[in-house]
């Protein structure tokens, strides 16, 4: 999908609907440039360019972006995904999902339910979806390292594996292990959450990958 524009005077911001988690942050921040209420509901010349930027950087699922002539958005140094309470998978860094480009902010679905896999798309709201964002799983053998570039790929009708220094934190900031290497649930019915542990197949879940 194509990422509606709305260029201002000094900064361009761009929107993916299908990306976005309904977070708020945006209108909670800075209703004068975002207010759904309003059309259009995003007006970029109504706030300085660098507050705008700021907020866009708190965007967690990477829906808004932004282009500015003097200060790109740089990928985090620490690669980092962390577990939100009955929610997604929070993804932050040099981190590559099913081919695409490496975008500095992601969510991915670990309920199961999403329509947009990988990403979420707040259907864990709807479906009720209830896992702890304070995990305490039996994790995998850690690494010291936690930068350089990922990959995080689908499995058909399986778990995402995520290959690549990353630290694995909890919804509050708490580190629960730092890996070259996981398999993180996307079915939802994982006991060892965030980590699968092959309960998907019992779950029947679908996810072909076309």
């Amino acid at each position: 999908m194509r990422r509606k524009e709305y260029a201002g005077t000094d900064i361009t911001i761009t929107f993916d609907m299908k990306r976005c988690v309904h977070a708020r942050n945006c209108f909670l921040k800075l209703p004068q440039v975002f207010d759904p209420s309003q059309r259009p509901w995003v007006q970029p010349n109504n706030a300085p360019a660098e507050e705008i930027a700021a907020m866009v950087r708190t965007c967690p699922s990477g829906a808004l972006a932004f282009r500015k002539e003097d200060a790109d958005e740089m990928i985090p140094s620490i690669n980092r995904i962390a577990v939100l309470e009955n929610g997604p998978l929070a993804v932050a860094g040099d981190v590559q999902t099913d081919g695409a480009e490496s975008e500095a902010r992601q969510t991915l679905c670990r309920c199961g339910l999403s329509k947009n896999k990988p990403y979420c798309d707040h259907s864990h709201a709807d479906g009720g979806f209830e896992a702890t964002g304070e995990p305490t799983p039996k994790t995998p053998p850690t690494s010291d390292d936690r930068g350089g570039p990922v990959t995080a790929n689908r499995i058909a009708n399986g778990p995402l594996k995520v290959t690549g220094n990353v630290e694995l934190i909890t919804g509050t900031g708490r580190s629960i292990a730092k890996m070259d290497k996981a398999f993180l649930c996307r079915c939802g019915a994982s006991k060892n959450k965030p980590f699968c542990d092959g309960s998907h197949k019992d779950a029947e879940f679908l996810d072909p990958i076309d």
